[in-house]
């Protein structure tokens, strides 16, 4: 009020700062907290077999709407597209199919591979964990809502898409 009346006693970072001297400058709505998830540890691979990433994009067709979806393994290490499908619809069945045939055409063993991916239903679906558990197969995944935490896959598919379209 006083400064509509043009009465000038501070500048506004001086009461800012008399205000933070006194511990009066808080905010006094109840919010709650922002959910805090931690980065998940940095995925490495010292040779090739030991650390996947995957993912899932949409093929476009000529009708409008309608898609395949491209089911796609790679070997962090080496770049080798190590596994891919395509199918007509998303199901974690069908990722546990073309895993169970990864591990088995790289000859991989228990406890010798990590597999990454985002958090998509198929990706997290029981079909693929439990076929994951019986391999001995680690799943790792993104943090929720972060969309660049799968870099190799999703930069793979960026290269791709338009050489299919």
């Amino acid at each position: 009020m006083l400064a509509e009346r043009g009465d000038y006693i501070a500048s506004e970072s001086s009461f800012y700062r008399v205000l933070r001297k006194e511990n009066q400058l808080k905010h006094h709505h109840s919010s709650r907290a922002a959910n805090l998830y931690n980065k998940p540890k940095s995925l490495t691979a010292s040779g090739p077999n030991q650390v996947y990433s995957w993912d899932i994009t949409y093929l476009a067709t000529r009708v409008k709407g309608q898609f395949f979806y491209l089911y796609l393994f790679m070997d962090i290490f080496s770049r080798k597209i190590v596994g891919w499908q395509v199918y007509n619809k998303e199901s974690s069945n069908q990722a546990a199919d073309v895993i169970l045939d990864i591990c088995w055409r790289e000859g991989i063993l228990r406890g010798q591979l990590m597999l990454h991916s985002d958090n998509g239903n198929p990706m997290k679906g029981p079909t693929m964990l439990s076929t994951l558990q019986k391999l001995g197969v680690a799943p790792s995944r993104s943090r929720p809502g972060v969309s660049n935490e799968n870099p190799y896959s999703e930069s793979l598919f960026k290269t791709l898409t338009p050489i299919l379209l």
